[in-house]
């Protein structure tokens, strides 16, 4: 089915919309790797990472985790646990990606809104999973991590799309908010069943 005029934009969140959560095993060897008290190390992992989505390097990002965390890691032990961190994220929903692929193939215009760092944005960027998206946009591109309202009428002027003719699904109810807050026509991701039924309602059968 080609695109045509009517078509609108379909704008995807990627961290557990796409991608699944962090596997326990991917956790566990974080936690290995860290070699600190687990709640410690994942207080300071998440404390950081609007600065690292927001641009911030990844020697800035593991050297705060550290300080946060209270550990004492060289540099291997760093580049360990930031390779294992990307890496955690990699994984994707198989029902997610057969979703893209239908998208795709009827002509929608597909595009993602990512909170991320520069290292992820640079792994997804080459994603077979994401080889149907007509355009990437990652918050350490823009500087801006949703739910600023900035980061969306960014990307919608970039796109030039119409926030009413905008459709937008991300796991995070303030991200949302947000959008709705903007006249984007936003789905709370909470699963793949409720996020093909709001899709097939909004563009018919999928």
């Amino acid at each position: 089915m080609g695109r045509t005029a009517g078509t609108p934009t379909i704008l995807f969140d990627y961290g557990e919309v796409i991608s699944l959560p962090q596997p326990a095993e991917s956790r566990a060897n974080l936690e290995r790797l860290a070699g600190v008290d687990p709640a410690a190390f994942w207080a300071a992992y998440w404390a950081g990472r609007r600065g690292y989505d927001r641009g911030d390097t990844a020697a800035v990002y593991w050297d705060n985790v550290a300080r946060h965390a209270g550990a004492d890691w060289d540099t291997i032990r760093r580049q360990q646990l930031w390779a294992a961190d990307v890496a955690s994220w990699l994984h994707v929903r198989d029902r997610s990606v057969r979703l893209l692929e239908r998208l795709a193939a009827r002509g929608a215009r597909l595009a993602l809104l990512s909170n991320a760092s520069a290292d992820m944005a640079h792994a997804l960027r080459r994603s077979p999973a994401l080889a149907g998206f007509d355009r990437l946009f990652f918050s350490s591109d823009l500087a801006l991590c949703k739910p600023d309202p900035e980061i969306y009428t960014r990307v919608l002027g970039e796109l030039g799309a119409e926030p009413g003719h905008t459709i937008f699904l991300d796991d995070r109810e303030e991200n949302i908010l947000a959008a709705k807050a903007l006249g984007i026509d936003a789905h709370h991701y909470t699963g793949p069943e409720a996020a093909e039924a709001f899709l097939a309602d909004r563009l018919g059968p999928l």
